[in-house]
This record gives C-alpha cells, structure tokens and sequence, in this order.
C-alpha cells in the first residue's frame, strides 16, 4: 500500500515538514552520544530510546538507513566550553585510573544499558579520541576561511565574524547582540576577543592527561568539534537528520551548524530533531533535588521515591507512551499503569495469534493500516500508534468472544503487522523472551554482588565458590579493574 508521505518537525522551520532524504532511498542519521566520565542517565535513556524507534521506523519503511552515534571520549571542558572541568581527567585521578580505562568502563555500561532497553546498535559508533587529526583538519579549514583566530596556542572560533555573513543562532532563535548583553564582559584574562567566542582547540598546561600535538602546539578539541566532524565525514557534507537532547540545542548544536558551515560553506543537516526532558511528580529530575534515578535504580526499585523495580520493557512502554518532544512525568502511578498496560498489549498479540478464522471478515485491515502508518508518519507518533494497537484489540477480543469474524487472510495480515510495529518498530521484546532475558540478568548481577561483597571481606573461599560452582554450570566469571562480566561456555 501507499503508505503515506512522512512529517517530521523541524526545530530550524519551527514546522513540520514532508521529509526528503538528500538521496532517495537513502537516509544519514546523526545522533549525540553520551560523555563517557560516569552512568547513563535517564534523560540519555529517553533520547536513544526515541532515535532507536525513529531509526528502526525508517528501516520498516524500506529506507537504507546509516545510523551514527558517537562517543565523547576526549575529556571536554563541557561546562563552559572553555572554563569548566576535564570530567574523564578527574575521574581517572580520583580512582588511580588511565583515563581510558574510564572510557571503557563508561563505555561498556553504556552499551550494557542500551541492551538492556532493547535498542538496535548503530551503523557506526566513531570516537573523538579516533578522530583527532579530522578536527584539526577542520580547524585549518575554518581558520582559512577567516572564521577563526589563534592566540597562545589556543584556537577561538569568531562568532562575531561569522554572523555577519551567515545567521548564528538560527537552530535556538537566539540573537548575538542578546547573547552578548547577557553575557559577563571579557575580564583581561581571556584569550577570546568576544564573550560568544568559542574554543576550537585549547592549550594544554602540563599536568593535562589528554592532550595531542597540532600545528598550535599541544592540547586538546573544543567540545563542539567532534560532532561536526564525525557526522559530516561518515553522512556527507550535508545529511538528513541530527538528534539529540533538547539541552544540547544550544549551545552545542547551534555551535555545529557554526563550525561546519564555516568550513565547508553549506549547512550541514536538513532536520534537527530534539527530544525533551524528564521531569518527577511535575518537578525537573536532578541530583540536586534528590529526585534523580539512574536506569539501574529504576530496574531495581533501590530509589527511595520508587515503590517497586520496573523492567525495561515497562519503561520503553512507559516512555513510548509520550511523544518525544514532550515532557515525560515519572511516578510510580505511571509507571505501574504502563506495566500492566504493556502486559495488556503482549496478551492482545498472543490472542491475535490463536484466533479461529471464518469465511467471513468483519475487520477492515486497511484502513487500520492506514491508521498506524499516518499516526507514526505525523513526526514519528509513538503514543498515538499504540492507541491505535489497543483500539486493534478490541476487534480481537471480540472475535475471541465470538461477536465478530475474521478470515484467515485478513488474520494473517494482522498477525504480521501488529508483529512488525510491536516488536520491529517500537522494540519490545515478547514476553517470555523479556522474562528469561531479565531473569538471567538479575540473577547473575545479584550473584555477582555477592561474590564482590565477598571479596571485599576477604572471604576467599566464598568468592572462589561461587566462581567454581559457575564454572560447573558452564558460566566463566571475567574480573577486570572496570568490574565483572559473565559469560556462558
């Protein structure tokens, strides 16, 4: 069937927009990844979670679709751009670590919770350290272009001078003579000639642990950097959709437009697409407030704001619930409503497939298809599609009770489709394959635990135990300085 034309909303047009991939057929997608100094977030959750659907929509719909997501590992100044804290640097001398040993494990658990939700890997997951010599090369190329001024080592891009050709601040709507007003005087001590001004590439002092030769001498990318350089070498000078936390719209993402257009002379995406925040009881979640839960505290209920463990098949239903340029509210009501409504939704799917076929129909399936494609086409519309697979399950359950027909074509039909969206598009996992998965899971993590806690008291003989009797069992437990992993023989 036609399936009908797509509308994304565009955060530069302020509109939804008809998508047209730069090649038919085709599509470059372009997510931020996180900054590997400490553990996944929620708010992380929610933004992968979001470009996991929309990535795995685009496949459903016959796009060839690459898929990029990068990893910060660098070490940025991400709190000021030029003034805050090496995160990774601190990290690593606090726990007498490399600092690459913090990337791993960072990494690793990164990985480790987006497998746990269920999201598809990228096409490409490139890293900042990987790619050092690129953004030197862009760097040369905006300094070329008179967008850019060195000073003791340092690299600064002009703001000011860009903006009177092209219009800084386009993607957040913001004007550079009000960012300059509300920006504090440059103090004498600064090597920016504008408060606006950005770093390109910084000098390093000595004790700095992450630091590269370049034609400025030693020291390390600007925070912005990475992202213009990684999307553009793997998706083209120009490509289709960049993603991303609303919070990273400014500075971070209007900085990329910035960069690369400087470099290369065009703009370098046709879509911005942004998630929104996670609030708690209508309160924004944060550490400060108290109210902030890691993934793993959600999984397992050890928050003292949550009444129960909630697994990660309820939390993607729960989020899927809210579209993602919304603001997703966590309580508990909430989320012990999406549990049993994610088990109402297996129990539909599992009734479709065991229902008896007649001769006769009284289902209009394509008018149902029509229904979910238009509801995912209107800007990738999770909550409205799954209204429309629970309006589905009427119909089902009706046939079930005997009050309505279906014939065996029409069954089957629906069986695929509700199959593709349920599990292909929106990700969840059936249930006894989620139960099994997350039983496992648990059960060698709490195992785990307890050879740890062991260890730590230096019972030995407990710790070896374990280990043996896992062995006996065909599970190898691998002990590294990042933590435990397990696998099965």
């Amino acid at each position: 069937m036609d399936k009908g034309p797509l509308y994304i909303y565009n955060s530069i047009s302020r509109k939804k927009e008809i998508f047209k991939s730069i090649l038919p057929g085709r599509i470059g997608l372009y997510v931020c990844g996180p900054t590997v100094y400490s553990e996944v977030h929620l708010g992380n959750v929610r933004t992968f979670l979001s470009f996991d659907v929309i990535y795995r929509y685009l496949i459903f719909l016959g796009y060839k679709v690459r898929y990029v997501r990068n990893i910060t590992d660098v070490g940025h100044l991400v709190d000021d751009v030029d003034e805050g804290e090496d995160k990774i640097q601190k990290k690593a001398r606090l726990e007498n670590l490399e600092p690459m040993e913090v990337v791993q494990m960072y990494t690793n658990d990164f990985h480790n919770v987006m497998h746990h939700f269920n999201n598809l890997d990228p096409s490409i997951e490139p890293t900042a350290t990987g790619h050092i010599m690129e953004q030197i090369e862009m760097i040369q190329r905006i300094l070329d272009k008179g967008f850019a001024y060195e000073v003791n080592g340092s690299v600064y891009f002009d703001v000011t001078k860009y903006d009177e050709k092209y219009d800084y601040g386009k993607l957040s709507g913001r004007k550079l003579d009000e960012l300059m007003a509300n920006t504090r005087d440059l103090d004498g001590q600064s090597d920016k000639r504008n408060s606006a001004d950005f770093a390109l590439w910084k000098n390093a002092e000595k004790e700095h642990l992450m630091q590269w030769n370049s034609p400025w001498g030693k020291g390390f990318p600007g925070w912005h950097l990475e992202c213009s350089v990684m999307s553009t070498k793997y998706l083209g000078e120009t490509f289709d959709i960049h993603g991303g936390g609303m919070d990273l719209k400014f500075p971070h993402h209007e900085c990329e437009i910035a960069q690369s257009t400087a470099a290369d002379g065009i703009e370098p995406v046709k879509y911005w697409m942004h998630t929104n925040m996670l609030t708690v009881e209508g309160k924004k979640m944060s550490k400060s407030l108290g109210n902030g839960f890691t993934p793993k505290e959600l999984l397992t209920g050890d928050h003292p704001l949550l009444e129960q463990g909630y697994s990660p098949m309820t939390v993607r239903f729960f989020m899927l619930q809210s579209h993602y340029s919304s603001t997703l509210d966590f309580s508990n009501s909430a989320l012990q409503a999406a549990e049993k409504g994610f088990a109402r939704m297996m129990q539909l799917f599992d009734t479709l497939t065991s229902l008896k076929v007649s001769d006769q129909n009284d289902f209009d399936f394509e008018k149902f298809e029509t229904e979910c494609y238009t509801a995912m086409n209107d800007d990738f519309n999770t909550p409205i599609l799954i209204a429309h697979l629970f309006d589905g399950g009427k119909f089902i359950n009706s046939v079930k009770a005997g009050s309505k027909k279906i014939d065996k074509e029409t069954k089957e039909k629906l069986v695929e489709f509700y199959r593709g969206l349920l599990f292909d598009v929106l990700g969840f996992l059936p249930m006894e394959e989620k139960g099994n998965k997350e039983l496992i899971d648990f059960l060698m993590s709490t195992i785990i635990d307890v050879r740890n806690t062991a260890k730590k008291d230096k019972n030995f003989a407990q710790s070896d135990a374990i280990r043996d009797k896992l062995n006996e069992l065909g599970i190898t437990l691998k002990d590294s300085r990042t933590g435990t992993d397990w696998e099965i023989n």
